[in-house]
């Protein structure tokens, strides 16, 4: 090691009488050779303690130094590995989603549950959030696995506030959530939603107001009562931001195309509405919830050539 090689380094001033002293250049009888350095027997006992506690304070600074060294490059190769091991986690999991396997992403993706990476942890989310979906999931599971899924969007969220993805999903979770809290709850978490949702260019919003134009009488009044400002929106309105959600990320969420369609028969505009209706219904299913869309989609479109 480099402190066998120089342990010279290492000696106190006071002990470099075994080495002797080098007298400079120019001085009497001398032309810069090394010349013996002699104390007496008293002063070698007396220094000796010294010495010794010197010597090994100085190769223990030493060897901390090394290991300091060493410590930190373990360190940095081992964030290093951690990096890596996420990025070929995500790519597993983007290519299980993008297979329908939704029960081996989940159970991929739920090994690192404590993990701090908001990429990883809102596809945990939407993982649970479909695996909750499932036709042979109970509903004592769906419950749980929508909280579980909430609580996994929060915490992308918290570790990354920027993400696009993390607000996308906690808004959609939390308003999975307001499904089991009752008209009360779903109303103030329409507040959040929207919250979110302007983040992401007032995507959410648009969902909102077409859950306020479809919501009845008897709740509208409800709100009144809870709320100083409750919500009020029509059909025209949500359609234009159903539209802007579409110029942002065309084809983003199945769910999207089914409520243009649906929208639009709101409006009772029927051939815009077969046009979406049949964008929802041609949508690849990726998870339960797609393939539940294709069927309403297509439902409703055999609704209109049965009207015909």
């Amino acid at each position: 090691m480099a402190l066998a090689a120089r342990p010279w380094r290492l000696l106190p001033v006071g002990c470099s009488a075994a080495r002797g002293l080098r007298l400079p250049a120019g001085a009497a009888g001398s032309r810069g050779q090394r010349i013996p350095w002699r104390l007496g027997a008293s002063e070698v006992m007396g220094n000796s303690g010294t010495c010794k506690r010197s010597l090994l304070f100085s190769a223990l600074s030493y060897l901390g130094f090394e290991t300091y060294q060493v410590i930190s490059q373990a360190v940095l190769v081992h964030a290093a590995a951690k990096v890596f091991k996420i990025e070929e986690v995500l790519e597993q999991a983007d290519y299980l989603y993008e297979s329908g396997e939704t029960e081996k992403l989940y159970q991929l993706l739920t090994q690192y549950k404590e993990s701090e990476d908001a990429e990883l942890l809102w596809r945990l989310a939407r993982a649970s959030r479909d695996v909750a979906q499932l036709r042979g999931t109970s509903e004592e599971e769906k419950k749980f696995l929508v909280y579980e899924a909430l609580e996994y969007a929060k915490r992308a969220l918290e570790k990354n506030e920027s993400s696009f993805a993390a607000h996308k999903w906690y808004a959609i979770c939390i308003s999975d959530v307001g499904d089991y809290e009752g008209i009360k709850a779903k109303i103030a978490n329409a507040y959040i939603i929207k919250e979110h949702f302007e983040v992401l260019m007032d995507l959410k919003k648009k969902r909102r107001c077409y859950t306020f134009a479809e919501m009845p009488w008897y709740q509208r009044r409800i709100a009144k009562v809870l709320f100083a400002t409750p919500p009020s929106s029509t059909y025209e309105e949500a359609l234009g931001y159903f539209h802007r959600a579409e110029q942002v990320d065309p084809n983003f969420y199945s769910k999207n195309l089914l409520l243009l369609g649906k929208t639009y028969l709101k409006l009772h505009n029927k051939k815009l509405a077969a046009f979406w209706l049949t964008k929802a219904k041609d949508y690849p299913a990726h998870t339960e919830e797609d393939k539940q869309i294709q069927t309403e989609a297509a439902q409703l479109l055999t609704g209109f050539s049965d009207k015909n």
